[in-house]
């Protein structure tokens, strides 16, 4: 095996019209997954009262449940997306997630959910590996950034859907408490919920199987000139000679990821506890935001990392990574002051701390797959992932609920609980992606010369 990397077949990479359709298709995967996920941040006050379960054991629920399978099988599957058909990966994902989510709506005691909720993590774990490398092979390195970002809008569609979605499904518990159902029979209406927003992904899956899978780019050779197969000793060679831009992104995604569930869990109950807001109300406002100024926020980051490498930084992703992580900390801080005082001004600062919080993750896909051969992307990727998401999952939902539980001891504080969990995640996160950013550029450099 040579050092050398080169496309495999370039001839044959799709059309940037077609491109944009794959990345389409991967969109609403990624919005579902983020529906199925997050439906949870407005079900919390039905869950713990039929369940009888504290804040901590629902930041569990919400973290835990999802996150340790969810992260722990990423590392198995970005081994099989390198070694086979990603578009059968993702249906196959796509179909056991959706199913495991609809069980949430059967199952019985808070272990059951639980468990369910595992089910989702392991359905999931195969999506973004195997996602984001079918986009990487079918985009240039100077469009890669706004096509990462694109797809990386599901986060924020599927967030603010799920926001929109579930407060109307509160208002309708408050109303209906039951309801009937075909072949369930009576089930509360809460429940119903996981059905609602589980069932669409099983016809997805469908819809995913008519994709076409890409050729690999900028692989590396063996001595004949065809792909080098690289056994698991290999890809650590590889990792390891660009540890520190990949550790860099890792741990910066994965503070970003503290501070994105945190939100994502937390902030209605903000409104909800502060300032008496109804769940409907919350649902309505929140979730309009979080489409919004989270989509915006992913879009621009995007924008501003491909416009960055044409300009000539080939570190760009991770500046635009950087700054905005800065400019989020502070808008954070402007959540602890304003815990209590004013519903307008807490929705100010989290309209302006989601879309300063949306811009790097897109961006950062995009940058991880640019500094890596094509054989240890997914890998590399579900490592990256592994890290974000075991700490950004499990902290972030449960770090706000623990303040809120063992610090303040006041259901009424949670804006204070969740203003000092994202302003000090986003401080970290700004400092992992600043130390990464001169050896990304050596290594950028290296590859695509």
């Amino acid at each position: 095996m040579t050092a050398r990397a080169a496309d495999i077949a370039p001839a044959a990479r799709p059309g940037l019209g077609y491109a944009w359709y794959t990345t389409g298709v991967l969109t609403v995967c990624y919005t579902l997954s983020f529906i199925d996920r997050q439906i949870l941040s407005l079900l919390v006050g039905p869950i713990k009262a039929e369940f009888n379960v504290s804040d901590t054991q629902v930041g569990l629920l919400g973290g835990l449940a999802f996150a340790l399978f969810y992260s722990v099988l990423s590392l198995p599957a970005g081994r099989l997306v390198d070694r086979f058909n990603r578009r059968n990966i993702i249906a196959a994902g796509v179909f056991f997630w959706s199913l495991m989510t609809a069980l949430c709506a059967v199952v019985r005691g808070y272990p059951g959910l639980f468990m369910a909720r595992m089910g989702v993590g392991v359905g999931e774990a195969t999506l973004a590996p195997a996602a984001v490398s079918m986009i990487s092979d079918s985009f240039p390195n100077e469009k890669l950034g706004g096509a990462m970002s694109f797809y990386g809008v599901g986060i924020y569609l599927g967030s603010g859907l799920a926001l929109l979605v579930g407060g109307l499904v509160v208002e309708l518990v408050t109303q209906v408490p039951t309801l009937t159902l075909p072949v369930f029979g009576e089930i509360a209406s809460w429940r119903a919920t996981f059905l609602i927003v589980g069932v669409p992904g099983l016809l997805m899956a469908l819809w995913v199987l008519t994709l076409k899978e890409p050729p690999r780019k900028r692989a590396l050779l063996a001595q004949d000139g065809a792909a080098a197969r690289l056994n698991i000793a290999d890809t650590i060679v590889e990792v390891r000679r660009r540890w520190v831009p990949v550790g860099s992104i890792a741990l910066g995604l994965m503070f970003q990821a503290i501070a994105l569930y945190a939100f994502m869990l937390w902030s209605p109950g903000v409104l909800q506890r502060s300032f008496d807001w109804a769940p409907q109300q919350t649902g309505l406002v929140m979730g309009v935001l979080v489409l919004t100024c989270g989509s915006l926020g992913m879009l621009a980051g995007g924008r501003l990392s491909d416009q960055g490498l044409i300009g000539g930084h080939r570190d760009g992703a991770l500046r635009v990574a950087c700054y905005s992580s800065v400019v989020g900390t502070a808008a954070f801080v402007g959540l602890v002051w304003a815990q209590g005082e004013s519903a307008s001004a807490t929705v100010a600062a989290f309209a302006v701390g989601v879309f300063l919080l949306a811009m790097p993750a897109g961006s950062c896909y995009a940058a991880s797959q640019m500094v890596l051969p094509n054989q240890v992307r997914g890998q590399a990727l579900a490592l990256i992932l592994f890290i974000a998401n075991l700490g950004g999952l499990t902290l972030g939902p449960l770090l706000p609920g623990l303040l809120n539980d063992f610090v303040f001891g006041s259901e009424s504080a949670l804006g204070l609980s969740l203003g000092l969990t994202l302003s000090g995640s986003t401080l970290f996160a700004a400092l992992s992606f600043g130390w990464g950013r001169s050896e990304y550029r050596r290594h950028h450099e290296a590859l695509n010369p």
